[in-house]
């Protein structure tokens, strides 16, 4: 890879999220297509979350589900096997959970998981930072597999209300968002006068904002799914699932 620059790195990246997170599993399996690695860790780095619930949840310590975490990352894309991968099969959600399974399998008999890859892992959990989040996101009754699911729709909820407020921070618009943008949503204690004289607006002005933001952030949902599953007829049936596992 070497004599690849950082922009072309980048772009690739990009182009692969605009399509489907399988992009990124086909795309990793050619260590010689461009930017390829850094696509994989993007994608590590994204969805660590519901991979360490789940280890959490199965009774592992802080200390082995980083361990294993990293251990799956940079063992996910050496295993033979998925040379007969086919997104149509499934979802990457399944998809994920699945080899994390088999991982776990692989691995059973060892005390701690081990580092392949030799070097760097591909995603690094600061020390603390993992379980901190992992307390104040995974409820202390839920089996493995809903922590996993629950943490999977809050990673896909969390990308498109990042992607939102990087948007309209673009726009000059991030005062708009922190005011009116999805994580203010059910707070019923503020005032639209207030807010309209607080940006120089209309109350009318202050009610479409907030309709334009919440609309934009339920398409950056949906594309957030979309590039989860195989087909755009699956979109729908995928963000009902993931609503249900939301419920309390």
């Amino acid at each position: 890879m070497a004599g690849r620059s950082h922009a072309d790195a980048t772009q690739f990246t990009r182009a692969v999220f605009a399509t489907t997170q399988w992009s990124v599993v086909l795309a990793a399996r050619d260590l010689e297509t461009p930017g390829s690695r850094e696509a994989l860790e993007q994608l590590c780095r994204v969805y660590w979350p519901p991979i360490y619930a789940f280890l959490r949840r199965e009774g592992h310590s802080p200390a082995d589900a980083e361990d294993f975490t990293q251990g799956f990352f940079s063992s996910l894309f050496e295993r033979e096997s998925l040379a007969s991968i086919r997104p149509e099969r499934g979802r990457f959600r399944s998809f994920l959970l699945a080899a994390l399974r088999h991982y776990l399998a692989d691995t059973r008999d060892r005390a701690r998981a081990l580092k392949r890859g030799g070097g760097k892992p591909m995603v690094s959990l600061e020390a603390g930072d993992a379980e901190a989040f992992y307390a104040l996101q995974v409820a202390s009754h839920e089996s493995p597999e809903r922590a996993f699911e629950r943490q999977w729709a809050g990673t896909l909820l969390r990308r498109a209300q990042e992607r939102l407020q990087a948007e309209c921070g673009a726009a000059g618009k991030l005062a708009l968002y922190e005011d009116l943008g999805p994580q203010r949503q059910g707070e019923r204690d503020r005032s639209q006068a207030e807010l309209a004289a607080r940006h120089g607006m209309t109350e009318n002005a202050v009610r479409l904002a907030a309709f334009r933001l919440r609309r934009r952030y339920q398409e950056l949902v949906r594309d957030e799914v979309r590039q989860t599953v195989a087909r755009a007829e699956e979109v729908d049936e995928e963000i009902r699932h993931l609503l249900r596992v939301l419920m309390p």
